[in-house]
């Protein structure tokens, strides 16, 4: 579940060359949106890389408030709802391993999922850390009236100044846009997110809009401290 750090210069500098006159109009483009299958989460499927957390995090709170224990089997992914269970086949070898999703991550560029220490066990990549995998949800433990906003996390940052900075110029185009402290085993980071969707489509959209505008690798998060709060369509 590994946090990438902002460098202020890097996404302060464009944001104040760019920003004000991106978000006083922006163009009609748009980004290819993946399809979602009509019984969302169920029958979800994801390809990507994975890795794994574990002694860094172990005994830490989950994001759905439960104690993190790396020997279960259970996985991080950023937007699906808490309580989807999924299985996880790996590309190269073969081997699979059944997942239930109770926290949020990775924050790594290129990744989609971040296993338990027992997950990735199970899987045989402990050694090389991450794996090429496809992920198939096939049940949910969840509540579907419980499930959170989609937010776009734009930032990371150790200084909240500079968090606060950037998210004000923000909150214009996109309301809801907010700053979130988290601790992680390296230090206290404050989170920028911008927005709050309530479809992947939107979110989407946005995440590629600010990706432009910022020169910057956003992530879709969802916002499980969010509830149903009317967001961007």
């Amino acid at each position: 579940m590994g946090e990438k750090r902002t460098e202020t210069r890097r996404l302060l500098f464009p944001l104040l060359l760019f920003l004000t006159a991106w978000l006083s109009g922006c163009s009609g483009w748009s980004p290819v949106r993946p399809s979602y299958p009509p019984g969302y989460p169920l029958g979800f499927v994801e390809r990507g890389s994975a890795s794994w957390y574990g002694p860094g995090f172990h005994g830490n709170r989950t994001a759905n408030g439960e104690v993190y224990d790396m020997y279960q089997l259970t996985a991080a992914h950023r937007t699906l709802p808490l309580g989807s269970v999924a299985e996880v086949r790996s590309l190269t070898t073969g081997r699979q391993v059944t997942v239930r999703i109770n926290d949020r991550g990775p924050f790594a560029r290129g990744r989609i999922l971040d296993l338990s220490y027992a997950g990735a066990q199970a899987m045989g990549m402990l050694g090389r850390g991450t794996d090429d995998i496809e992920l198939r949800v096939i049940s949910y433990q969840g509540n579907a009236r419980e499930v959170g906003v989609l937010r776009v996390q734009v930032g990371s940052f150790a200084d909240p100044a500079n968090a606060h900075v950037l998210v004000e110029r923000l909150k214009g185009r996109y309301p809801g846009s907010k700053v979130v402290g988290i601790d992680l085993p390296n230090g206290r980071r404050y989170r920028v997110y911008a927005g709050q969707f309530q479809t992947e489509p939107a979110a989407e959209q946005a995440a590629a809009q600010l990706k432009r505008a910022l020169d910057t690798d956003p992530f879709i998060i969802r916002d499980d401290t969010s509830g149903q709060t009317t967001g961007n369509p």
